[in-house]
C-alpha cells in the first residue's frame, strides 16, 4: 500500500497500524527525508519516499517506486492535507491555491493514478481522507471545509462509479484528531478528541470489511448528519450552541 502526507499525524498512525497488520508500506511525504525517518519509526518493510502531490509526474514517480518494490500496488491512501485558518475575506491567495490543490487535486490525482491500475485487474481499494468539516463546515477553515466536502462528494460518487468493478472505495471522516494540525483547535461539546491512532485503526478495519464511510470516533457520524439534515438556521444555533463554530480559530 501506499501513502501520501505519511511523515506525521493522520498519515503516520495509518502507516503504522497497516504495517502491524502485515501490509507492506510505502510512505509518501512533500520532504523526502522526512518520509524516510517516518518509515524508520514504523519498522518492518516501510520505507519512505518524497512526494508531491500537487504533481502529477511526483506523484506517478511515487507509486511506481512502491510497485517496484513491493509488487502490484493494492491500496493507496489518499492522506495529504494542509490548512491554512483564519477569515476567507484575510486569506492570502496562494495559502487558498494549496489547500485546493492538495487538499483536492491530490485526491483526484492520486485516484486516477490508482484507477489505471486497479480497473484491468478488478481490484484495489482507494481512500480517502476528509473531515468532518465535510459535513459540518468550520468558519475559520472555509477553504479546508469546501475541500473536504468535495472529497466526500468526489468518493461517493466515485463508489458508485465502480460498482461491480472490483474496486473499492473508502471515505474516512475524522472530527478533531490530536495532530500539530489541530493544536490550536477548540473542544466541541459532545465530540471527543482522540488521537491519531484510533483512525489508523479505523483504516485497517475498513480495509479488511470493505466499509465504505468511516468516522472517527463513531458519535461524529451523528453530529454530521444532524447537522447536514437540519434547516440552515437551526444547524447555525446548534453550531453555536455546541462550540463547533469555535473549533478553528
Amino acid at each position: 500500500m501506499a501513502i501520501t502526507g505519511g511523515a506525521r499525524g493522520i498519515g503516520l498512525a495509518i502507516a503504522r497500524a497497516c504495517s502491524s497488520a502485515g501490509m507492506k508500506v510505502a510512505i509518501g511525504d512533500l520532504a523526502a527525508e522526512d518520509a524516510r525517518t517516518a518509515a524508520a519509526t514504523v519498522g518492518g518493510s516501510a520505507y519512505g519516499a518524497g512526494v508531491d502531490v500537487r504533481d502529477h509526474g511526483s506523484f506517478a514517480e511515487f507509486l511506481s517506486g512502491a510497485e517496484g518494490r513491493y509488487g502490484s500496488l493494492d491500496v493507496l491512501v489518499n492522506n495529504a492535507g494542509v490548512l491554512y485558518p483564519g477569515p476567507f475575506a484575510e486569506a492570502d491567495p496562494q495559502d487558498v491555491r494549496r489547500q485546493l490543490d492538495v487538499n483536492l487535486g491530490g485526491v483526484l490525482a492520486g485516484s486516477r493514478l490508482a484507477l489505471d491500475r486497479f480497473v484491468d485487474r478488478g481490484d484495489g481499494h482507494i481512500v480517502n481522507v476528509g473531515s468532518l468539516a465535510a459535513m459540518v463546515p468550520s468558519p475559520n477553515g472555509a477553504v479546508y471545509s469546501a475541500t473536504k466536502h468535495a472529497v466526500l462528494g468526489f468518493t461517493r460518487a466515485l463508489r458508485n462509479e465502480l460498482r461491480g468493478s472490483g474496486v473499492r472505495t473508502t471515505v474516512v471522516l475524522p472530527g478533531v484528531i490530536r495532530t500539530q494540525m489541530t493544536s490550536d483547535f477548540r473542544e466541541t461539546l459532545g465530540v471527543r478528541t482522540v488521537g491519531p491512532e484510533s483512525v489508523g485503526g479505523a483504516v485497517v478495519d475498513a480495509l479488511r470489511r470493505g466499509t465504505p464511510e468511516v468516522h472517527v470516533p463513531r458519535e461524529v457520524a451523528f453530529h454530521g448528519r444532524l447537522f447536514t439534515a437540519l434547516p440552515a438556521r437551526l444547524s447555525d444555533g446548534l453550531q453555536r450552541l455546541t462550540g463547533a463554530d469555535r473549533t478553528v480559530r
